[in-house]
């Protein structure tokens, strides 16, 4: 799993690629507490996640309630398929209060 980070306009961009799971859960949850405390306005693309488990699930989850409870934004943008299908999978795209773009299926 690779998280990349870059700085546009007071917000920290993450573009997240390869694997959201439980082999990568303490690098990614290290990542995102950094990134969390260091930047008041977290965006993370997901456009590059290839799988996602109920453990990268839960760390989505997860640093949406420390943005919640630090007074800090966090949004999730360019949801891969993978990241639609879990998160469509629990029924919580609500929850989560970022627009998803879902494309036609073939």
């Amino acid at each position: 799993m690779d998280i990349n980070a870059q700085q546009v306009n007071g917000i920290c961009t993450l573009q997240m690629e390869g694997e959201l799971t439980i082999y990568h859960g303490q690098q990614i949850r290290d990542g995102l507490i950094e990134h969390l405390a260091a930047n008041n306005e977290v965006e993370l693309n997901l456009s590059g996640i290839t799988e996602m488990d109920t453990a990268g699930f839960q760390l989505l989850l997860a640093a949406k309630r420390e943005g919640i409870r630090l007074g800090k934004v966090v949004r999730f943008v360019s949801h891969s398929q993978a990241t639609l299908d879990v998160i469509d999978l629990y029924s919580m795209a609500a929850q989560f209060g970022d627009p998803l773009l879902i494309s036609a299926r073939q």
